[in-house]
């Protein structure tokens, strides 16, 4: 079984996998902070001064004035402010899978169909070779083109 874990470790596709999860989770950082520290600040200041991440709706009774204050204290809050900023993370990065992928495909020329080596006899329709002269089927005499 040990064999077998080991052989499968050094499989090429779980390394390959295991470098994409690793870039994937810095690359996840680097969108988070795209969001929160370039996007959203310009987009709050163009609505008027607004600070998305601390849009929530307040659960209960007691007044806070942050999302940060209600963890804090230990209030339930709806953060559809955080919930925005998500959204934009995600669509950032689904922007940038679809780029990427758009690009390897774009790289992966398929290679063209190899030229047929049959074609239909003009008299009979039997199939027979390209370079054929003769049909062996009607033994028709064919033209060369």
């Amino acid at each position: 079984m040990l064999k077998e874990f080991k052989e499968f470790a050094v499989r090429g596709n779980v390394i390959d996998m295991a470098v994409g999860i690793i870039i994937g989770a810095a690359f996840t950082k680097i969108v988070t902070s795209l969001v929160n520290d370039i996007i959203m600040p310009p987009i709050g200041r163009l609505l008027g001064r607004v600070d998305f991440s601390n849009f929530f709706i307040n659960l209960t009774d007691k007044p806070v004035a942050s999302v940060a204050d209600a963890k804090k204290a230990g209030i339930a809050t709806l953060n559809y402010g955080l919930f925005i900023n998500t959204v934009f993370e995600f669509i950032i990065v689904a922007f940038a899978v679809f780029l990427l992928v758009r690009q390897i495909n774009r790289l992966k020329k398929e290679a063209p169909p190899p030229p047929p080596n049959t074609k239909d006899c003009p008299y009979c329709i039997s199939v027979i070779p390209v370079t054929a002269t003769r049909c062996p089927h009607c033994t028709s005499q064919l033209t060369t083109a």
